[in-house]
């Protein structure tokens, strides 16, 4: 981690699209169509005891091929699969000229008609083709014509509210200490590389990979114009100037922890920190009225910056720059630009074989900008509310059962379990989609028949975005908002809001099936939630009180052995080869791994405290309630990837890798032995005393 045909009814000038909606019971029928547990995916002939990851996925994974144009595939994969496909036969519709289709009227200007138009300007290759980099060209001027500190310092405030500059960006969210105020933050410059440890390492994926980003960048700028040997010198003296602004970033582990982001600055600090911009002007110009104090997300890369900018090198700064802002928007351009930033970035660093198809890397486009005006026809036709009530009782009960995991752990104080558990009942609970759904009013998206682009009506976007945000400064923070649209396949935890959710399109199988047993549902769903309420109790998380405030709740010995079991899940999962010298980073990872552990706990017991209520069912397929719970789980996580985007995932993303997700946090957990009848010597066998318990 991700990522458009007008139809006017004559005089009534309104958008027609198509209703995709369908009756409720055949969405119910659809669901009861999918099994709770397919054993078809199994392979038997394997024992549980010895590859459980394989036991319930093997013959899954001999039949099913990463898609060309995939880096990765597994059942998050194929629930984003349907799930787009749900998505896009709205658009599609929108846009469809077929006179026999049902049509359902949208008002012109209204949210859902940006969001189709915005659509169509991906889709119109055409013009975009035509159009080629003459979109770009105005930005490229401003570089050119930057020829001391003030003009570069003109430049960084124009381009604030575009999408940034490069070398920093300036974004409102909640205080670190106060979550209902407003503050300003000031957070680094990108970088062409996805992380840090690329330009710093010099392993031989990291070389490798560097020597691949050259020829990229050199490929690019013959685009622009330059020869080939004047490209290989820029490239080079673009990657120089990147490594030296990485070499002043924190690595990856360290970013996780809030508390070295935390670095308040009074502008008059930030002034002697870096002289060499006029601060006072910066925030004028970029539209702040009035601010006093700013969060500075690294202290070592603005300290850094100064001595960037004290230089004097404008050479330097300008194709830095000239490069950043090209990179940036070549997937808005041409479609030729468009496949060379894919070649790198997918296929070159993830191993894909293919493109995405143009309508699906457009509905990323939309759902990554204005998701929400998609979203609420998606939960008109797509969303059963029987969905929603039954997911909302298991949440309660996850709920409770970690609440009862909090009262029982033996290694933390009464004072400190007090606290956790106020922490976990002030938890809110936001599911399927916003009470209030976002107003794009103000938004200009002009499709093809205003002679609108693709790059134009992002640039809009971002300029709407910085309008709103700079907005917000002045104003409490609004915890209602949504980070994620509906028809988006994911969950989050935010510890500022301390809150936990689930947009309506992973509420689906496998993860959620609300036809299928208990059982089926707790392993997937239940402990996905289970993993979201874990994140309040994470490394990361756990350093956030009950109101979303950066305060240590936590007697000095509990933290102590807090971080300690921490330390041991941690050194257990960098014990885990994924390739031949590839072990995932347990320090980086910790968070996600905590998350899962603590999930799959929490709603085992939850299943337990159903079972008692209600009853114990009947074996189905020959499995017990406790046994499908833990073949649920595995589902959920079935995984197969490509070793690049495996080298990728493990220098870049916090999450283990699926396949080892599906099997790692059992191994941990007593009642996963008792279920299956795993004894000292079998290959899924951790000593008691090794298994790491933490909530």
């Amino acid at each position: 981690m991700n990522s458009n045909y007008l139809s006017i009814l004559g005089g009534l000038a309104f958008l027609s699209i198509v209703s995709c909606k369908s009756d409720q019971k055949e969405v119910v029928a659809q669901v009861e169509s999918v099994p709770g547990i397919n054993i078809e995916f199994m392979d038997t002939k394997v024992k549980p005891n010895s590859d459980f990851f394989r036991y319930v996925n093997g013959k899954w994974l001999d039949h099913n091929e990463i898609p060309s144009d995939k880096t990765r595939w597994g059942s998050f994969d194929e629930l984003r699969e349907k799930t787009n496909q749900d998505a896009l036969s709205i658009l599609k519709a929108a846009v469809s000229t077929d006179k026999d289709l049902k049509k359902t009227e949208i008002v012109p200007g209204s949210d859902q008609d940006k969001a189709v138009k915005l659509y169509q300007t991906i889709m119109d290759t055409v013009v975009r083709n035509q159009q080629g980099i003459t979109p770009l060209k105005p930005y490229l001027a401003k570089i050119d014509d930057i020829k001391s500190i003030d003009d570069l310092e003109n430049y960084l405030i124009d381009m604030e509210s575009k999408g940034g500059s490069g070398f920093l960006g300036f974004y409102v969210g909640a205080h670190p200490k106060d979550s209902n105020k407003n503050v300003g933050y000031l957070g680094g410059g990108n970088l062409g590389l996805p992380d840090r440890d690329y330009y710093v390492k010099d392993d031989e994926n990291s070389k490798e990979i560097r020597t691949k980003y050259v020829a990229y960048i050199t490929k690019m700028l013959q685009y622009l114009g330059a020869s080939e040997t004047a490209a290989t010198a820029e490239a080079q003296q673009i990657l120089d100037f990147e490594t030296r602004m990485a070499q002043s970033k924190m690595d990856k582990v360290e970013r996780r922890d809030a508390r070295k982001r935390y670095n308040p600055r009074s502008i008059a600090d930030l002034q002697k920190m870096v002289p060499a911009i006029n601060w006072k002007t910066y925030f004028k110009g970029i539209g702040v009225k009035s601010i006093d104090t700013v969060i500075v997300s690294e202290i070592k890369y603005f300290d850094a910056l100064q001595a960037i900018l004290e230089d004097n090198n404008v050479a330097d700064w300008k194709a830095y720059l000239r490069w950043n802002t090209f990179n940036d928007a070549a997937e808005l351009l041409s479609t030729n630009l468009e496949k060379a930033s894919w070649e790198f970035y997918s296929k070159a660093l993830r191993g894909a074989k293919a493109q995405k198809p143009l309508n699906e890397r457009a509905l990323s486009t939309v759902n990554n900008t204005v998701g929400e005006a998609l979203g609420k026809l998606y939960v008109e036709n797509y969303f059963p509310p029987e969905a929603k009530a039954k997911a909302e009782r298991m949440i309660k009960n996850v709920i409770l059962a970690f609440k009862n995991r909090i009262s029982n752990v033996s290694w933390m104080t009464e004072e400190t379990k007090q606290k956790a558990i106020e922490k976990l009942l002030a938890l809110k609970v936001k599911i399927a989609y916003p009470d209030q759904w976002k107003n794009y009013d103000e938004l200009e998206i002009d499709g093809p028949k205003e002679n609108g682009s693709y790059m134009q009506n992002i640039v809009n976007v971002r300029a709407w975005n910085h309008k709103k945000i700079i907005e917000d400064l002045s104003k409490p923070v609004d915890k209602s908002k949504w980070g994620m649209a509906p028809q988006i396949v994911n969950a989050y935890f935010n510890p500022r809001y301390n809150e936990i959710v689930f947009p309506a399109a992973i509420l689906q199988p496998p993860f959620y099936n609300f036809t299928a047993d208990d059982a089926v549902n707790y392993g997937g769903i239940g402990a996905v939630i289970g993993h979201e309420i874990s994140h309040c109790f994470d490394d990361s998380g756990a350093r956030y009180d009950k109101n979303g405030n950066l305060n240590n709740w936590w007697t000095d010995e509990d933290l102590k052995q807090f971080e300690a079991l921490g330390k041991n899940l941690a050194d257990q999962y960098s014990a885990i080869e994924v390739l031949p010298d590839v072990h995932i980073n347990g320090a980086f990872t910790l968070g996600e791994n905590i998350g899962d552990l603590g999930g799959v706990n929490a709603a085992y017991d939850a299943l337990q405290m159903d079972l008692e209520a209600n009853g114990r069912p009947e074996a189905i397929d020959g499995f017990t309630p406790e046994q499908r719970f833990f073949m649920s789980w595995a589902t959920v996580w079935r995984t197969k990837m490509r070793d690049d985007a495996l080298k990728t995932r493990i220098k870049t993303d916090p999450h283990s890798p699926g396949m080892n997700r599906a099997v790692q946090p059992l191994l941990n957990i007593d009642s996963f032995y008792t279920a299956f009848d795993i004894k000292d010597g079998d290959a899924m066998y951790i000593e008691p005393e090794n298994r790491v318990k933490i909530w």
